[in-house]
């Protein structure tokens, strides 16, 4: 049997009695094969499907059942080839095999190759293939400028966090050989391992209480003394990056993402085998900053401890040079302590009129909280109402959301 099918000869490659399957059908048919095709997937394709072996498929999958499987599975992750054989089996009156598996997933790795390299001559057809394109381009409401726009107080603005829901087993948890995946993500939304790994050094091990699981109330300073102005020590991804450990049965423990106001994702990058580390930040500021340049803001849920960080790792001058701005989200910040809000809440930051200096009219902005505090009213069932006050103390109007400002 030769290595592939003969070219020279249409027959050779005009399929019988091949299993077509469909969401909803499943037959055997014979398909004639058109004078310009070289090999049986073409003829498969030109009828609609896939099949599920280069050059000599027994059977093939229909490309609208590819299709809604890469949706099932976007919205779904959890939907994996297996569940999708098993509904196919079900619906076609069919007992499962374990080799159904393989033949879907053979078909359906074809299909996403297809889809790759279409997208990518309709990118090139629209000159959207240029470095970076995308994070320029994502969001029209955040990047795309018009003339004589008025200037903004910052001209971009994101939020970063970590989350540890995407979680993914180690291969060795159950004694087997390690699987190594040496698949690169040809998508330009993740940060490879290779460039967070170069920020892995750049926090020291410090020293901590033993007890990171203290959750009392803070000590009330003495009257006449000024108490300590900690807001961080409660915050677990703030903590030594010694213990930011994540159990060892996970090779990925979570992901770490950035996205603009709009919701709009723009980077990514794995976790791996830890907990938030200061890497992954770093990496992250340090993309934000080769793409977008200067003026930018990043809230983070304790931005207020990490600005040390970045000070003082390799990129605190370049941070620095590009008058890059952190702060806490607007609704993490609402948990800070009310000095560290003041300093750091975009509310503060963002209000108008207010200089863009750390801590400027400070002084107001603390007098107004008092205010607000010794004028708070105790509703009946317990919820507290506070009353809008000036900052020279008069009651105003309602005060403008916050996320008119963030």
């Amino acid at each position: 049997m030769s290595a592939e099918p003969l070219l020279d000869d249409s027959s050779s490659v005009s399929l019988t009695n091949i299993e077509l399957i469909d969401l909803f059908k499943r037959s055997h048919s014979s398909l004639r094969s058109q004078p310009s095709h070289r090999y049986p997937n073409e003829t498969l394709i030109y009828h609609g499907y896939i099949g599920c072996a280069p050059l000599y498929p027994t059977a093939a999958i229909s490309l609208r059942t590819l299709a809604a499987y890469r949706q099932i599975h976007r919205s779904c992750p959890r939907f994996s080839i297996q569940a999708q054989v098993k509904s196919l089996c079900f619906l076609h009156d069919t007992p499962y095999r374990p080799y159904l598996n393989a033949q879907f997933s053979a078909a359906y790795d074809v299909y996403l190759e297809i889809l790759h390299r279409v997208k990518q001559r309709h990118r090139a057809a629209l000159d959207q293939d240029t470095l970076n394109w995308r994070m320029l381009n994502s969001c029209p409401a955040c990047f795309y400028k018009l003339e004589d726009e008025p200037a903004l107080e910052f001209d971009w603005l994101v939020s970063i966090d970590g989350n540890n829901s995407l979680k993914r087993w180690n291969s060795t948890i159950y004694g087997s050989k390690p699987r190594i995946d040496s698949r690169k993500a040809r998508s330009d939304y993740w940060i490879d391992t290779c460039d967070v790994d170069r920020f892995k050094d750049e926090v020291k091990t410090r020293e901590r209480d033993t007890n990171d699981d203290n959750w009392e109330d803070e000590t009330i300073a003495a009257e006449g003394t000024t108490p300590a102005f900690s807001c961080v020590n409660r915050w677990r991804n703030a903590g030594p990056e010694t213990r930011k450990k994540m159990f060892s049965v996970f090779d990925e423990s979570g992901i770490f993402i950035a996205a603009c106001r709009h919701r709009f994702v723009v980077l990514a990058c794995d976790m791996i085998q830890s907990g938030e580390l200061a890497k992954y930040p770093l990496a992250i500021i340090d993309k934000l900053l080769a793409v977008y340049g200067k003026n930018g803001g990043c809230a983070y849920d304790i931005g207020c401890a990490f600005s040390k960080t970045l000070t003082n790792s390799s990129l605190g001058m370049r941070a620095g040079e590009l008058d890059f701005r952190l702060m806490v989200g607007a609704f993490h910040g609402h948990a800070h302590n009310r000095k560290c809000q003041l300093d750091w809440h975009p509310m503060y930051i963002l209000e108008p009129d207010t200089p863009r200096a750390k801590g400027a009219n400070i002084s107001s902005h603390h007098q107004t909280s008092l205010l607000v505090v010794r004028d708070t009213q105790v509703h009946s069932t317990g919820v507290r109402l506070s009353k809008n006050i000036s900052h020279s103390g008069t009651l105003t109007s309602t005060r403008p959301s916050v996320s008119e400002y963030y």
